[in-house]
């Protein structure tokens, strides 16, 4: 199964001084929403629900009717999905995929990017199910990224996963995770870590697809060139925005416009729509 990139795959960015600006507006607004994300964390703990990732967003629903392709969302590291979420209203009902699937873990509680893979793995399979569906395309953000990568590239999430898109995604590693507490988790998110060792190793066979959006302005994925995939045996497209930083990229417009085109072109080659008369009979 050939998933197309399409013949060009760029994305105009914002003059750096621009960028920055709209970048710390961004940060602002994630300072005033912690504190209400860290209460419902503290809500999960006293559930129990605390590093028990729900298994789909269906879990109380019945299967879509003539559901189309299935999406799974990874957020990142602190966002506790409100920026995928965002992702998903730009990308709204009407670019003929779906349904999208809200994949939260437990970043802090796992602490470990195997084992929140091991979930994602779980929720990939349960949507194949619940919606009849032969594959589903993955989009991770930031460390949901990595996760979803280390899900499709070591864990044989290739057989279910067409095409991973991530964002603003430390592939490489991150210098901003040496100056970083030492949890376990934000050790496996140093330059020359055992899983970004693990990550480099070959993967011949490998079947999904990947783009990776990454910007020249991401205070957190330093330097900026870590945000690429750059593996010899993985088939991947790197895609540079620029003057973008790490919040914005993916509510970058003209990167959810190429995000659109991207899910529609997987799409058509894993539903292909057949208008021919049926036999009767």
């Amino acid at each position: 199964m050939s998933i197309p990139f399409g013949p060009h795959l760029s994305v105009p960015g914002l003059p750096p001084v621009r960028g920055a600006g709209v970048e710390a507006g961004r940060a602002v607004v994630r300072l005033v929403r912690l504190p209400l994300d860290m209460a419902v964390g503290g809500v999960g703990q006293l559930t129990g629900r605390v590093g028990h990732a729900p298994k789909s967003v269906y879990q109380d629903e019945a299967p879509s009717a003539g559901a189309g392709l299935p999406v799974l969302l990874v957020h990142g590291l602190a966002d506790r999905a409100s920026v995928v979420s965002a992702l998903q209203r730009g990308l709204g009902d009407d670019c003929g995929v779906g349904p999208f699937i809200l994949v939260n873990y437990n970043v802090f509680n796992s602490a470990d990017i195997r084992t929140a893979a091991r979930v994602l793995g779980e929720q990939v399979e349960l949507a194949c199910a619940r919606d009849r569906a032969r594959c589903v395309v993955l989009i991770g953000y930031s460390l949901g990224g990595l996760i979803a990568r280390y899900y499709v590239q070591r864990l044989g999430g290739d057989a279910y996963v067409p095409l991973l898109i991530t964002l603003a995604t430390p592939h490489g590693g991150s210098m901003t995770a040496l100056l970083a507490p030492p949890h376990p988790l934000l050790r496996q998110l140093r330059p020359g870590s055992e899983l970004i060792t693990e990550l480099a190793e070959p993967a011949i066979g490998c079947r999904t697809r990947f783009v990776a959006f990454y910007s020249d302005l991401d205070e957190a994925v330093i330097p900026a060139a870590r945000g690429r995939i750059d593996h010899p045996d993985l088939t991947a497209r790197n895609v540079l925005v620029p003057g973008v930083g790490h919040l914005t990229l993916p509510l970058h417009q003209p990167v959810i416009d190429q995000v659109r085109s991207l899910l529609l072109a997987t799409s058509a080659v894993c539903h292909p729509h057949d208008d021919s008369p049926q036999p009767s009979g």
